[in-house]
């Protein structure tokens, strides 16, 4: 199942390039759901048709849908979140207050990212094109699985046996509502079911993000932060989106002459920064893209010569090869440098900190025992020595 993702800083126009992709995809027959992840949705403004949280037919092979987090929060985590909601109302709080803190943080995502997999497992579509929120919101959409992942399975498991041993005594004694074991049942699900199959689903040679920006400096700086933060993660990507371009026809006055010049110049900046993913370009617009006329014209300007459906190019991945003093690990991390970066080895684990964001690494048993020799930048990828673990007995050729 095909799945592209788009983000990008707010308002360079993620909404109309996910609208005009679907619309693209449709009209060469693959049966395309356009969905919004973004909780401020303008999804069903740009197509001028009223979405709701299930999915509305647009034309033939497009249905698009405005999902509401809450909603899926209900569905899958209802048990919990009730738990939560009469912990907080027992606490002095009214009901309204209570509900509003119920909501964990990055649980709205996390449903989101639930629901966009069981549309991408149903066999009712092809494609699922998935319209993200600003930068912020995406990254979280997309890394939320593997961060939570370790310190959720550690809460629970504390929380399970203290509650074991404590609740039956505590029931008599303390007022305050305690969980019962469908709240568990529930939050076990979401670790060792949901968790995995969302991290699958991201890892997934199908599943790409494509980055879009404007030609402007605060934008593509933004741009080239996400895509280091999507490599560390190992999201791909596979194209960037440049929109708002200046037609040629514009140089005919000088004000804009000179704007294109700087255009012209930053695009080539971002096709140096982003190499070797490719660079789709979308012409400024004499007014709004709104409907479907409008959109398709749209799309088959930013898709020239390109299949919107295909995996257009390929970013880097994690590879281990052995070296003449150990092991090498390569990492993708474009646009680090090396003050931003911090690697250690705890236990079974390799951290990695690039800017604000980490990620830890279960080593394989190839790395077992093995300490990091050292770690260095070399172009967009972060090299990362190791030593022989102690329990080899030759190093590798």
């Amino acid at each position: 199942m095909r799945v592209i993702l788009y983000t990008g800083k707010g308002g360079v126009g993620k909404t109309t390039t996910s609208a005009a992709t679907g619309i693209h995809m449709a009209a060469a027959g693959v049966r395309t759901l356009v969905v919004s992840a973004d909780s401020a949705h303008s999804l069903g403004d740009v197509l001028d048709r009223d979405l709701s949280p299930e999915p509305q037919s647009i034309a033939p092979h497009l249905d698009a849908i405005e999902l509401d987090a809450r909603i899926e929060l209900d569905r899958h985590w209802g048990a919990l979140r009730d738990y939560l909601i009469e912990l907080f109302r027992y606490q002095g709080l009214d009901e309204v207050l209570a509900e509003e803190l119920a909501l964990i943080p990055g649980a709205e995502e996390l449903a989101t990212l639930v629901a966009v997999d069981e549309w991408a497992r149903a066999e009712k579509y092809d494609a699922v094109v998935v319209d993200c929120g600003p930068t912020d919101s995406a990254l979280r959409l997309v890394t939320l699985p593997e961060v939570s992942d370790g310190a959720l399975r550690t809460l629970l498991r504390i929380q399970r046996a203290m509650a074991t041993l404590v609740r039956p005594l505590a029931s008599r004694v303390v007022p305050a509502p305690l969980p019962e074991g469908r709240v568990f049942r529930e939050a076990e699900r979401m670790l060792y079911e949901t968790l995995d199959r969302l991290r699958a689903r991201l890892l997934d040679p199908l599943t790409t993000t494509r980055l879009v920006l404007t030609p402007e400096r605060m934008v593509i700086d933004e741009a080239r932060r996400t895509y280091r933060d999507l490599a560390l993660f190992e999201v791909r990507c596979d194209a960037v989106v440049m929109n708002r371009f200046l037609p040629d026809a514009v140089t005919e006055e000088v004000f804009f002459r000179d704007w294109l010049e700087v255009q012209n110049e930053r695009r080539e900046e971002v096709e140096s920064l982003f190499a070797p993913l490719p660079v789709l370009t979308a012409p400024l617009q004499e007014d709004e893209v709104v409907g479907l006329e409008s959109l398709s014209i749209h799309g088959k300007a930013l898709f020239d010569g390109f299949d919107p459906c295909a995996i257009l190019g390929v970013s880097g991945a994690l590879r281990l090869q052995a070296s003449e003093q150990g092991y090498q690990l390569k990492m993708p991390l474009p646009g680090a440098s090396a003050d931003e970066i911090d690697v250690s080895v705890v236990e079974d684990e390799l951290h990695v900190r690039s800017g604000d964001r980490r990620r830890a690494l279960f080593l394989p048993a190839t790395l077992a025992g093995a300490a990091v020799r050292g770690a260095r930048l070399q172009g967009n990828e972060l090299m990362i020595e190791f030593n022989p673990a102690p329990s080899s007995k030759a190093r590798p050729r």
